[in-house]
């Protein structure tokens, strides 16, 4: 437990992390997120953390050494994509219970299912993750893993991330360390060239990295490792051999970018490759900073070729959408990257942003909300479910992004909703990602169905009286009675 709270103390002294500079100590100590609230830590603690960021390697045997209830479904929490190997998307668990707890049967109940899915399975490795019951118990999680290892002759890894140490944001530099100290650096490649790169805080949702691959392929630029999404153990162990490192549109990772870079001399940035002006200048920085590592300067022209092709033909296919789309209005409830990201690339086109969510979002990311908005009173940290239904209902939004969870919100208030979270079906990275997410807004919003459920339901209007009078009087004591008893006259009829 000492050796974690000192890596817990390390992650939050992050130095490359600009604002954690101008912190004091006792703000840094704080880390970038907020607090957890007592028994509200479910979907956003270390553990989910560490899970969500190590869980797209597919090849892998992922091990929650825990209660049942802690795995759960999060084996499918995001909507990573895999080329090959569909390991990852199988469930293991110690599935402890009261009385292994009671009996100390945790540590012998871990080796046993070590061996178990070696035997199954044969995984290149296993990642092991302790919860908070298991690291409250004191199991010795690393013990145990390092005598698997040499025992079945296979890597065996601790991901020391229990859910009470923190945030998710935790969790996942916490995931960095585990893979730092355990598994970057164990292999050394026989085919390491002078354009290899890493790409890293890639989860390739709905297989948006294999829309930016190619582009990196026509640059002849190999991608070394790209964590986590769709990738294989064998390429990040040997990821320290890359020559240059983009960190895509998070901090989630800054801790193995720095690390990295300290370690082997693996430069690296941050970029986005959501929108046409991004992906162009994620390009051009990864170009430079390869010839900056040796690379022929030569591949600095070939970028530029490549981004004067590419974008008049995005530009074009966008151009289409412009009167259809230019002065809508767009809520983004997300968090995160996508909070600024997602941002730039719509007003690339004309949209209009009337609000962005800075929930789950770093220091980093709310400033450069600031860069893009240069105006405050279009950022809320978070809106109640009341508050946003308000918003969408009194048509100050056409359409409203955000993830499943609020879906309901907006087609309560009749108004066209777009998934971007990660259970989005569409992938939307790269000049085709782009046009595809405006495509998908456009189809949101024209559609006509938004027409059909705003207006009146026919149980709502009240039906015409016909003009001529009851040809009885039964008749017409009969209306007389109906609209007594309905609190009407007969002026009250008519269309609605």
């Amino acid at each position: 437990m000492s050796s974690l709270r000192a890596k817990i103390q390390d992650v939050f002294n992050e130095p490359a992390c600009e604002q954690n500079r101008g912190k004091d100590a006792r703000a840094r100590k704080k880390g970038c997120s907020k607090p957890l609230t007592p028994g509200a830590a479910a979907g956003g603690c270390a553990f989910d953390g560490a899970k969500i960021v190590l869980q797209p390697i597919t090849d892998v045997a992922h091990l929650i050494h825990a209660p049942l209830a802690c795995e759960g479904n999060s084996w499918d929490n995001r909507g990573a994509a895999s080329s090959g190997p569909t390991l990852w998307r199988t469930s293991f668990t110690t599935d402890l219970t009261e009385l292994d707890v009671v009996m100390g049967q945790g540590e012998r109940k871990l080796f046993k299912a070590i061996r178990e899915i070696k035997e199954a399975y044969g995984p290149p490795a296993i990642f092991v993750y302790p919860t908070c019951v298991t690291a409250l118990i004191g199991d010795d999680i690393e013990a145990v893993c390092k005598r698997a290892a040499e025992k079945f002759g296979l890597p065996v890894v601790p991901v020391n991330a229990p859910g009470f140490v923190g945030s998710k944001n935790l969790g996942n530099k916490l995931a960095g360390e585990a893979l730092l100290e355990h598994v970057i650096g164990t292999v050394e490649p026989d085919d390491a060239g002078p354009y290899d790169i890493n790409i890293l805080g890639e989860f390739n949702l709905s297989g948006e990295f294999w829309l930016v691959k190619p582009l990196l392929d026509r640059l002849g630029i190999r991608v070394r490792a790209c964590i986590p999404g769709d990738a294989r153990y064998l390429d990040i162990a040997s990821a320290h051999r890359a020559r240059a490192a983009m960190m895509v549109c998070s901090t989630a990772l800054i801790n193995l970018a720095r690390k990295m870079e300290q370690r082997w001399d693996i430069p690296f940035f941050e970029g986005s490759f959501y929108g046409i002006t991004d992906t162009s200048e994620a390009l051009r920085q990864i170009s430079q900073l390869l010839v900056k590592k040796g690379a022929d300067p030569e591949i600095l022209g070939r970028t530029e070729a490549l981004i004067a092709e590419e974008e008049p033909i995005a530009w074009k296919k966008l151009a289409a959408y412009r009167p259809r789309l230019e002065g809508k209005r767009v809520l983004l409830n997300t968090g995160g990257v996508k909070s600024w990201s997602v941002v730039h690339a719509l007003m690339e086109i004309g949209i209009q942003i009337v609000g962005t969510s800075v929930k789950k979002s770093t220091v980093e990311d709310k400033d450069r909300i600031k860069q893009i908005l240069k105006d405050d009173n279009h950022i809320f940290e978070q809106m109640a479910a009341r508050e946003l239904y308000a918003m969408l209902s009194e048509c100050k939004a056409d359409i409203m992004l955000s993830g499943g969870r609020t879906q309901f919100i907006a087609l309560k208030a009749k108004t066209a909703w777009l998934d971007i979270n990660q259970e989005r079906q569409y992938p939307y990275a790269g000049y085709d990602g782009m046009v595809e997410l405006v495509r998908q807004i456009d189809l949101a919003i024209h559609n006509p169905i938004w027409r059909q459920v705003r207006e009146p339901a026919p149980w709502d209007c009240q039906p015409a009286v016909r003009e001529e009078l009851p040809s009885t009087k039964s008749e017409t004591a009969t209306l007389h009675a109906v609209q007594e008893f309905a609190g009407t006259t007969a002026d009250d009829f008519g269309e609605c």
